[in-house]
């Protein structure tokens, strides 16, 4: 009789493998190699509502030359790049009668801000959710560094990394934090098409972090786990303003160093009865495991955490319910506003987009307002946080 054992090992490689070049194929179709990958232009009413101020302001400022010159298309309309909203930030910030109304990142004395999106559970909307934060508020001024802890590196996709092609001799995180001969941090960091916002990319690399910590805790090789990826965050700190981590989805070694180096915890919850079941467990288990670290020496002190409800379809009644029980449950933990499920967030993200990266017009008008208007309220309470982190 034939011998029809599968191997499992070899059925999965080429499966990868034939997945991997399929990807690949369909990046290059989405971005040629030698293509820069590059970020839209802003409406000028677009640019009103990012600074504050009355389209008809920007207009006067067009016409008395000052600041940036905006490309005009047909009827006059205006648009900016990314470059010119950062121009017109310090060109407006000049003038400001009070500081940081145009520029509102750190000041003397202000800590770095640094906000962990964590969820036990895939599919919670986590890295939609770390991706328009983190992306939102570059476009509001900040400096941003995020950093993506996720071996599965959707993160970093979105932003025009594919792991297995690009980063092939490293520059993840791990680099930065392995406990034999680590790099600066300011080496594996990569600016972005996003005007003030850079990133350091994942990859499977991650892993090795998770696999390395036993024994270097056996061994009491080098500083404890737990401190590491804040040591690697102090020697860029003063570029930035915020830092926004993509954590994996699991509470290993990674996220624990990424919690220890947190000022702010996120988390993000798609309400149904399964996903707040595993968050519970994911409560508990953090819980006692950064216990155990705080015992250590561990700092576990945080400005403010959040959970954020994400995929909400307001009809939907046992989601509603769940809502509810939430708020009933952790009061004003769980943010006022929410992350609407949209088909508009969900098709930007076949071409690795996000809201904030794809032309309006790809979608009913209906259909992106009221996906970026939930997005915009959510990311409008987090920096609110964030600055009264500040003491404002």
């Amino acid at each position: 009789m034939k011998d029809t054992t599968l191997r499992i090992d070899t059925l999965v490689g080429d499966h990868a493998q034939k997945l991997s070049e399929r990807l690949q194929a369909h990046r290059a179709q989405l971005f040629p190699p030698n293509a820069q990958r590059t970020l839209r232009t802003f409406t000028s009413g677009e640019v009103a509502t990012l600074l504050g101020v009355k389209d008809a302001y920007l207009r006067k400022l067009h016409l008395e030359g000052r600041g940036p010159q905006p490309e005009i298309r047909a009827g006059g309309r205006r648009y900016y790049s990314p470059q010119d909203i950062q121009a017109l930030r310090t060109l407006l910030e000049q003038g400001a009668k009070s500081p940081g109304t145009y520029l509102p990142g750190r000041r003397e004395g202000d800590k770095l801000q640094v906000i962990t999106v964590i969820n036990f559970k895939g599919g919670s909307g986590k890295t939609t959710t770390s991706a328009h934060l983190a992306q939102k508020m570059a476009l509001d001024g900040y400096r941003v560094l995020a950093i993506d802890l996720d071996p599965q590196a959707s993160f970093s996709a979105l932003h025009g990394f594919q792991p297995e092609f690009d980063l092939l001799d490293g520059g993840t995180l791990y680099d930065a934090i392995r406990y034999d001969d680590p790099v600066p941090l300011r080496d594996i960091i990569h600016k972005t098409y996003f005007t003030n916002l850079d990133i350091v990319p994942g990859n499977l690399d991650l892993m090795e972090f998770e696999h390395e910590t036993p024994r270097a805790l056996v061994d009491r090789e080098g500083s404890l786990f737990f401190t590491r990826v804040g040591e690697a965050l102090a020697s860029a700190e003063a570029d930035y303003d915020v830092v926004v981590m993509d954590c994996p989805p699991q509470l290993g070694f990674l996220t624990m160093s990424a919690l220890s180096a947190a000022t702010a915890v996120l988390v993000t919850v798609h309400p149904q009865m399964l996903d707040v079941m595993s968050m519970c467990q994911f409560l508990l288990m953090t819980s006692n495991l950064l216990g155990v670290v705080a015992e250590a020496g561990g700092d576990m002190s945080y400005d403010w955490l959040r959970y954020v409800v994400t995929r909400y379809e307001p009809g939907d009644g046992p989601q509603n319910q769940m809502v509810s029980f939430m708020r009933s449950m952790f009061g004003e933990h769980v943010l006022n506003n929410t992350v609407l499920k949209s088909t508009a967030i969900s098709d930007a993200g076949i071409t690795k987009q996000t809201l904030y990266e794809v032309e309006k017009t790809a979608f009913t008008r209906s259909t992106y307002e009221r996906a970026i208007e939930s997005i915009n309220a959510v990311n409008g309470e987090i920096t609110d946080l964030m600055q009264q982190a500040w003491g404002r």
